[in-house]
């Protein structure tokens, strides 16, 4: 007895999607210890860097209103959180007053020439010119201080140190940095780390 074609499909639909079909391949499980971070604005920062997150992204929401009830609709808008990094502090402060110099070049809070300084040589990446800030007569956007910003990536790493995943961020800059605690009375040496917190325009999560 022939059997209808339809049979055979359902069949083979059934084996694709079956249990063990559905099983994962890779069963390690992520190790939080695991990972590199590079900022390129912070060279001297990356090599000290002993934490850091990849940020959570939320959608939000909006409600359609009802006679019943409120009806929730997901939202067209993404928002990331702050990235968050802590970094040991090297004897001479030099990677602390790295990304204080940044913080201060933009903010300037004694006088405009701290603004010119950091964008025209304390910055990884010097303008040595006044940078164009005007709006951009294609897009309508206006165009980046790229001297003032910077792009970074986080780095996973494999249980082997091999490189399997990279959150990249794009133009990020500092919006926070921690505050350094010195006590003479501490009973164990513990050397000082601080945390850092960025904003960012995106990023984006790319497996190697």
């Amino acid at each position: 007895m022939l059997r209808h074609p339809l049979f055979f499909h359902i069949n083979t639909s059934m084996a694709n999607s079956g249990p063990l079909a559905r099983q994962p391949t890779k069963l390690d499980y992520a190790s939080p210890t695991q990972f590199s971070f590079i900022i390129n604005q912070l060279p001297k920062v990356q090599f000290f860097t002993v934490a850091a997150n990849v940020p959570g992204v939320s959608i939000g929401e909006t409600v359609l209103p009802t006679p019943f009830r409120q009806i929730p609709i997901q939202g067209d808008m993404v928002d990331y959180e702050s990235l968050e990094i802590s970094f040991i502090v090297d004897e001479y402060l030099e990677n602390y007053l790295s990304l204080h110099d940044w913080i201060t070049g933009v903010g300037f809070p004694k006088t405009r020439n701290q603004f010119t300084t950091f964008r025209d040589s304390t910055s990884e990446t010097p303008s040595g010119i006044f940078p164009e800030r005007a709006v951009d007569r294609t897009s309508g956007a206006i165009k980046s201080d790229r001297p003032n910003i910077s792009d970074a990536t986080l780095t996973i790493l494999s249980n082997k140190n091999n490189p399997i995943v990279e959150v990249r961020f794009r133009d990020l800059f500092p919006v926070s940095l921690g505050a350094l605690d010195y006590d003479q009375g501490a009973t164990d040496v513990e050397y000082l780390r601080t945390t850092a917190s960025f904003s960012y325009q995106l990023y984006e999560i790319v497996a190697l």
